[in-house]
């Protein structure tokens, strides 16, 4: 209840004593018309908030104490009515507030969301509140939500010594991106850009203008960081780790993970790299 809402009970009570009291007429029907407003206001409140769905968006990475955004999607599915002043509310999140949604419509809102605690995260459910269609009350509904989402070690710098880190056999990989050591990948049309040792000679003289070689680069030798050989406790071991495997991507030299008996061989890509940060958020908490 808000302030005014505690103002019109208030009047409201005070004007119902003075009617009994004095059997005043006029005074019986403020009392009335002041009730039936309410009345009135807590049914188009309860219409309000009812029919609404909620959708959590969570990025793919989500660290542990990094803030991080939320997208929040309303979805008012009701035929009739549209929904007004709704606040949806997420635990470790905070509010995200929508000002009209029209009658079938849907709205969506970013939110600063913080995780403490390494692992899988589960949002049972959301609050939606409003103070519509008067602000003298404040009407909430719980919606299920039962969203999932795993949250990963902050990665902290440090450095992989040579025991931590092994190189796996295999020497140097070809990657889809461009550069001049790897293997021969198309022919293309001179562009002004490329070294002269990069002409296809032999091509450009049959076809009348230059050709140039594009060649894939090649990847540096793949690593495979072993947790039990960083320095640290396990928490420090597993955000080194993650640090470690997100550096190496970055320079998309391949990497793969030791975790006791558990071994990933090393693989680049993004795909690769949630999966190296999912094993190491739930690890150990079996």
């Amino acid at each position: 209840m808000t302030r005014s809402g505690v103002l019109y009970i208030t009047l409201t009570l005070l004007l119902g004593f003075a009617a009994v009291n004095t059997g005043n007429n006029l005074l019986y029907l403020l009392v009335s018309a002041l009730l039936g407003f309410m009345a009135v206001s807590g049914i188009l409140g309860r219409w309000n908030l009812a029919g609404l769905g909620v959708r959590v968006e969570v990025p793919d990475e989500v660290y542990d104490g990094v803030s991080t955004l939320l997208s929040v999607r309303l979805e008012n599915r009701k035929r009739l009515l549209p929904a007004c002043l709704v606040e949806v509310l997420l635990p470790a999140a905070g509010r995200a507030t929508f000002i009209f949604v029209e009658r079938g419509g849907t709205a969506n809102e970013t939110l600063p969301a913080i995780f403490h605690g390494r692992g899988i995260h589960t949002l049972v459910q959301v609050q939606t509140r409003s103070i519509f269609p008067i602000n003298f009350f404040i009407r909430s509904f719980p919606v299920p939500l039962n969203r999932t989402l795993t949250v990963f070690p902050t990665p902290r710098p440090c450095r992989l010594s040579g025991e931590a880190g092994r190189q796996a056999a295999g020497g140097e990989l070809p990657v889809p991106r461009k550069g001049y050591e790897g293997e021969l990948s198309r022919i293309s049309d001179y562009r002004g850009g490329e070294p002269l040792k990069m002409i296809h000679w032999k091509l450009s003289a049959r076809h009348g203008q230059l050709k140039v070689k594009e060649l894939s680069a090649a990847a540096r030798p793949p690593v495979t960081i072993e947790l039990d050989l960083l320095p640290g406790g396990l928490e420090e071991r597993l955000r080194c780790a993650a640090y470690l495997a997100d550096s190496y991507l970055r320079e998309n030299r391949p990497v793969g993970l030791r975790l006791g008996s558990q071994t990933l061989p090393p693989a680049v890509g993004r795909t690769h790299k949630l999966r190296l940060l999912t094993e190491l958020a739930v690890h150990g908490q079996g």
